[in-house]
């Protein structure tokens, strides 16, 4: 465990405190008595402040190639460069009913474009690569492609992406590439846009954009079905990052430097992360690296190259940080030197990652860096509420942010959740139904979570995410169980082996559970070079016992039905994006694993257990 009485590096932070008043009915209300402070009409408005306060100060970085040399600019550079891109999409025609799309990932032209974008009042829509590179019959991507209508295509490779443009878009949608335009479809090069004379037409539409115009459409998976467009508008861009602010109090003391890798189609890279920099006048070097076996070298070179303020990153970062500061202490030097703050989203933090963070900076500083974590989602743009205290409890969520309203409404054992602010999203894009199912008779966005009070009878401790309200099922005895509670206890045994759990036992007798591997981790521990086929991994006589001892161990720590993992199955086949068992986000999608591998659902229960089910002890 961490040594807690070790101090923290001092950093400044924003006061939070709220108010509730609970009704007759039970229902909660709870109101952030922090007041917003003044925000401008867009995020591009808070960048042309800054490119006329600090033109020469950079703005952005990215790598030019896979180990070329940081390709930079500053803010009065990236101001030069919206103009022509503007017009350039105004010429083509694009509006707020023919979008631009965006197929590629992060990299300077494509942040480029969407600020250009949003500087004429014309949305954007960043998309999912993968929907392009890793789908097999691009149905996620049709399916956009039609809700969209889109006036112009952008992606970086034509020709990498060129399967997916030539299968899903019709060729009248004009296409704009960065490099190897394809032979057999019309184009333009990105240069040549950027090339584009302006007229007083730039001018004239940036004048007339309001804080209610849509910015960008981001696409989520949700937990069913094909992706929806969550619109998000000027007001909701530029008031989350005065709400951001308002908690992280040290960004208006010196404009922050961020490392990113997260991608710009998820709103916590393209909203979150960025507007940390760009609204506060920092520094955002886009990170050619993942937290992936393959890529986090690259990661680790950037770091060598350039020192955080902040840095904001998924669990499995931290864990792959963990690991390269135990081995390249000149890296930890460098990561630690500026640092002010660590966040993780995504998940929950195990804690030998957390502690492992903590020891690193304890053996670097002498003393900690807070960790924090908080909570929102697209439809919030995304930051809703946060601690400002360090993290101690997983899944501690903090309170809401300044200007949030929030409406605690009994639904069973629990309280879901139910949102009101001007970061809140006015709904879906062209889809009636799904917006107006999405809000309440009040208009409070119903997130569909659950949350509990950290310590009873004290907000000012603030809130804990106390799971799915959609999540939780009952045995065929009736016993509820807390799914949230139960797949932390499942990952937490199993880690580092473990990258995510699927249960089972909806009114069946008892429950079970799909486990899917990190099957990095686990070649690591049999010892196994890299490239190893998946099935012998999750066959390897290491693996294979490692799971059954520390989930017989859990087992024999159950308290009852609803905490007792009956039996497992380690998964050979990892999650398939095409059937919808993983997001973009790379979470994992329970109802639509549950669906697809029902014959494995069915092995759980089937008596004898089949060969390779765990068939652990039985409580009772």
């Amino acid at each position: 465990m961490s040594d807690l009485s070790t101090s923290i590096r001092e950093v400044r932070m924003g006061h939070m405190a709220a108010r509730a008043e609970r009704a007759p009915d039970g229902i909660v209300r709870v109101r952030s008595n922090e007041q917003l402070a003044p925000y401008p009409r867009s995020i591009v408005d808070a960048i042309a402040q800054w490119a006329e306060k600090t033109p020469d100060a950079l703005m952005v970085a990215d790598r030019n190639s896979a180990f070329g040399d940081w390709r930079r600019l500053s803010y009065a550079q990236v101001m030069a460069a919206i103009g022509p891109l503007g017009q350039a999409l105004l010429d083509t025609g694009l509006s707020q009913d023919r979008p631009l799309i965006i197929l590629s990932g992060n990299e300077i032209e494509h942040l480029l474009l969407g600020l250009a974008a949003i500087w004429v009042g014309i949305p954007y829509a960043p998309i999912s690569p993968a929907y392009s590179l890793i789908s097999t019959d691009f149905g996620k991507l049709r399916h956009i492609a039609g809700l969209l209508t889109p006036g112009m295509i952008y992606a970086s490779d034509g020709e990498k992406f060129g399967p997916a443009i030539d299968a899903v878009f019709d060729r009248t949608v004009s296409l704009v590439v960065k490099t190897n335009p394809p032979s057999h479809r019309a184009s333009r090069l990105f240069e040549d846009l950027a090339a584009t004379p302006v007229t007083d037409a730039v001018a004239q539409a940036h004048d007339a954009i309001t804080p209610d115009t849509i910015a960008k459409v981001l696409f989520t998976s949700g937990s069913t079905g094909m992706p929806k467009g969550v619109i998000t508008t000027n007001r909701m861009m530029a008031c989350n990052q005065e709400m951001i602010r308002t908690a992280l109090a040290f960004l208006k003391d010196e404009p922050p430097v961020l490392l990113d890798w997260m991608p710009w189609n998820h709103v916590a890279g393209s909203s979150h992360n960025t507007g940390i920099a760009f609204y506060n006048g920092g520094s955002f070097y886009i990170d050619d690296g993942q937290p992936t076996p393959a890529k986090i070298g690259n990661t680790l070179r950037n770091l060598h190259d350039v020192q955080p303020t902040i840095y904001l990153t998924v669990p499995k970062g931290y864990e792959f940080l963990v690991a390269a500061f135990d081995e390249d202490h000149e890296v930890r030097r460098k990561f630690f030197s500026r640092m002010k703050l660590m966040q993780y989203a995504g998940a929950s933090l195990s804690q030998h990652v957390f502690d492992g963070m903590d020891r690193a900076a304890r053996a670097e500083l002498g003393q900690r860096v807070m960790i924090i974590t908080g909570y929102g989602s697209t439809e919030t743009a995304p930051f809703a509420f946060t601690t400002t205290w360090p993290v101690q409890e997983a899944g501690h969520i903090g309170l809401p942010a300044a200007g949030m309203e929030i409406k605690l409404v009994p639904n069973g054992d629990k309280m879901e959740l139910r949102l009101k602010g001007p970061n809140v999203t006015p709904g879906y894009w062209r889809d009636a139904e799904k917006t107006r199912d999405a809000f309440d008779e009040e208009g409070f966005y119903k997130i569909g979570d659950a949350v509990r009070l950290a310590e009873e009878n004290d907000l000012s401790r603030g809130f804990v995410f106390d799971g799915r309200v959609s999540e939780d099922f009952k045995l065929s005895t009736g016993t509820w169980v807390n799914f949230a509670s139960v797949r932390k206890m499942v990952i937490g045994a199993c880690a580092p082996l473990i990258r995510d759990v699927v249960l089972t036992g909806a009114d069946l007798n008892h429950l079970g559970a799909l486990i899917f591997p990190d099957f990095e981790a686990c070649a690591r521990h049999a010892g196994l070079p890299a490239g190893t086929d998946l099935a012998q991994i999750a066959d390897h006589a290491a693996v294979k016992d490692k799971f059954a001892t520390e989930l017989a161990a859990l087992a024999s720590r159950a308290t009852g039905s609803s905490n007792h993992i009956a039996r497992a199955h380690v998964m050979i086949a990892p999650p398939d994006i095409d059937k919808g068992e993983v997001t973009d986000k790379g979470s994992i999608n329970q109802r639509a694993v549950l669906a697809a591998r029902r014959d494995l659902v069915e092995a759980l229960y089937a008596e004898p257990a089949p060969a390779g089910i765990l068939d652990l002890p039985r409580k009772g």
